[in-house]
């Protein structure tokens, strides 16, 4: 049984939000579905109230939403850790990731359609792209990417772009075993494994050009 007591809030807002997302399915991302979870953990609701406050961005359902997303990016950290992972392609390491966020949640796809509806709302676009970008981090990380420079930061837009239009899809799936679904990701990953391979061979190309800059230094200083 969870012991709840010597908790930081963080780490109970955590534990807390996946029976809050159980609870969102009929309540929505609000109080009663907070205490609804507290209830069932045996948790003080004034103390469950703390570790989702009034006050952060986007009040509290943003509060409830991020510990769920955190709640599943550690669950999929815990499953899926990097040398796991390193025996996969890495293509088949993104989508493993993706799907497993997707099982995480099939069960409550009404909660995740009534969590992307308030991350819609225009006060909360900049929290729901940083939450966006935390998972897609996380995600490239255990798949091994160690890129620093500009690429760093277009794997985790495309990523993060990518989850989200596939839970879009998602929530709206009435196949057997959300089979659209996955078939709509793997068209995306697809898409961006063509994209980095023509990029690769571009940059290929690229350095296999005459460089302007060593001819015209060449002719200002030659060589010996």
């Amino acid at each position: 049984m969870t012991d709840y007591s010597d908790m930081t809030l963080d780490e109970l807002a955590i534990a807390l939000a996946p029976d809050i997302a159980a609870s969102a399915i009929f309540d929505g991302w609000n109080e009663t579905a907070l205490l609804a979870a507290a209830d069932m953990a045996g948790v003080d609701p004034d103390i469950a109230r703390l570790a989702f406050p009034a006050d952060a961005p986007g009040g509290r359902p943003m509060a409830m939403i991020a510990a769920w997303i955190a709640s599943v990016d550690q669950a999929m950290e815990a499953e899926w850790p990097a040398e796991r992972l390193a025996t996969l392609k890495i293509r088949e390491r993104i989508r493993t990731l993706v799907a497993f966020r997707l099982e995480a949640v099939a069960h409550i796809d009404e909660a995740v359609r009534r969590a992307l509806a308030v991350m819609a709302q225009p006060q909360n676009a900049a929290r729901s792209l940083k939450l966006g970008w935390r998972s897609a981090d996380i995600m490239w990380r255990l798949a091994g990417d160690t890129a620093t420079d500009y690429n760093h930061y277009t794997k985790r837009a495309i990523l993060a772009g990518i989850y989200s239009a596939t839970l879009a899809v998602f929530v709206n799936d009435d196949s057997e075993g959300k089979a659209e679904t996955y078939a709509f990701l793997d068209r995306r990953i697809d898409g961006v494994m063509r994209f980095e391979k023509l990029k690769a061979q571009f940059l290929a190309k690229d350095r296999e050009l005459p460089s302007l800059t060593r001819f015209l230094g060449r002719l200002r200083y030659p060589a010996r």
